[in-house]
């Protein structure tokens, strides 16, 4: 029951045989790489570019830096995508030790993210007023948000 919690296969799909428990784990990872490189962050361009309406002159400045954060961003969510492997990889035999580290792995990247937030509202701020710069952190936590919801939501909970 643990094991076909975790293999599901894409809706709509037909396949002839069922899914190892190997298929599955890989048919998993090809959907979080999907989520956190696509999905909600292909469309956070175009839902940047509406909320905040930039003029002509902050645009100019804007994009560049963002290049950069998302650049940055895709670094820790290697990293993330990284410790759902390990997540995956142990999930039917997870022991204590193995919950831990993956739990502070977490907390881990959830901290470095806070501080790549702060470091890039910096950069932000030194390119549109603090109140654009508050606005776009305030649009970027709501993408981020939606993200980590698809993602926590298709993962099985640690028994």
């Amino acid at each position: 029951m643990l094991a076909l919690s975790f293999v599901s296969a894409p809706a709509g799909a037909q396949t002839t045989k069922p899914l190892t428990a190997d298929e599955g784990r890989e048919s998993n990872l090809r959907m979080y790489v999907e989520l956190l490189r696509s999905d909600v962050r292909a469309q956070a361009v175009a839902i940047i570019t509406e909320v905040m309406a930039f003029s002509e002159e902050e645009d100019a400045k804007f994009w560049p830096v963002y290049r950069d954060f998302e650049r940055d961003l895709a670094g820790l969510n290697d990293q993330r995508l990284a410790l759902i492997k390990q997540y995956a990889d142990n999930y039917s035999q997870m022991t204590d030790a193995v919950a831990d580290k993956l739990a502070r792995g977490a907390l881990d990247l959830e901290g470095k993210r806070h501080e790549l937030k702060v470091k890039y509202y910096d950069r932000f701020r030194s390119v549109l007023t603090p109140k654009m710069a508050a606005k776009f952190l305030q649009v970027e936590n709501q993408i981020l948000l939606l993200l980590d919801l698809q993602i926590a939501a298709s993962l099985p909970v640690v028994q």
